[in-house]
């Protein structure tokens, strides 16, 4: 196992991310560093933070011992994302937002993780190596993501930037005024090149960002089996 890798030995909860893609974008690390909660410090790579805009298709949610239910654990999902450092000295994501595609998963994740989860219009169709995401939020449908994006080949070993941008297991949030921590433990992914063919997207700039500048980095993935820790408080050392 690598050692960026984590155990989560008492998973609260069974995922399965599918047909991912990443587009990630420079930004200056000053102009993330003012949207982050206090106890948060962004994560850099040659001096820049990056930003990422990963839709994908979340699937066979289940709590332990309980199966999952068909139509309520698999719908689109899209996250807007940061990589920080935590006041636990720990590498890891902060969401600007999550979009997905189901209701009820939505009200839950913002009762119990208080993650900026969003209700919206999704979709993902693959058509070969071909991949389409569509999302328009459904109180604020101006706010959208449509991506069409072609998977390449594989990549056989990760680059130094490729690890720090995608090989990340802890989410970090903020519950009653606390930081608190989550891990994802799941394999390496099988990552593979991409190219991005159409993009409309305003997700990032509804996040409080300035508008991307230049082309993405472009990633894809078949996706993982995740197990996902409960909530800890965490702070300076812990």
């Amino acid at each position: 196992m690598s050692a960026l890798q984590v155990v989560v030995e008492r998973p609260v909860m069974f995922q399965t991310w599918r047909d991912l893609t990443f587009l990630h974008w420079r930004y200056p690390a000053t102009a993330v560093q003012e949207l982050l909660p206090p106890g948060l410090t962004v994560d850099t790579h040659d001096g820049d933070a990056w930003v990422g805009l990963v839709p994908f298709v979340m699937a066979g949610i289940r709590a332990p011992y309980v199966p999952a239910l068909p139509w309520l654990s698999r719908f689109p999902e899209t996250n807007v994302r940061t990589y920080v450092i935590g006041p636990d000295g720990r590498a890891g994501i902060w969401f600007f937002s999550l979009d997905a595609a189901r209701l009820a998963p939505v009200v839950v994740a913002r009762l119990t993780y208080s993650l900026p989860y969003v209700w919206s219009d999704m979709s993902v169709r693959v058509d070969g190596p071909t991949q389409h995401y569509l999302c328009r939020r459904h109180r604020t449908p101006d706010q959208r993501c449509d991506a069409t994006v072609r998977v390449g080949p594989p990549i056989p070993e990760p680059s130094p930037l490729e690890e720090f941008l995608t090989a990340r297991h802890r989410l970090y949030s903020v519950r009653s005024g606390r930081m608190v921590a989550a891990d994802a433990e799941h394999g390496p992914w099988p990552l593979r090149r991409g190219e991005l063919l159409d993009l409309d997207q305003n997700l990032l700039e509804a996040g409080g960002l300035p508008a991307p500048v230049g082309d993405p980095l472009v990633h894809a993935s078949a996706g993982v089996l995740v197990r996902v820790s409960g909530w800890r408080e965490v702070s300076s050392g812990s």
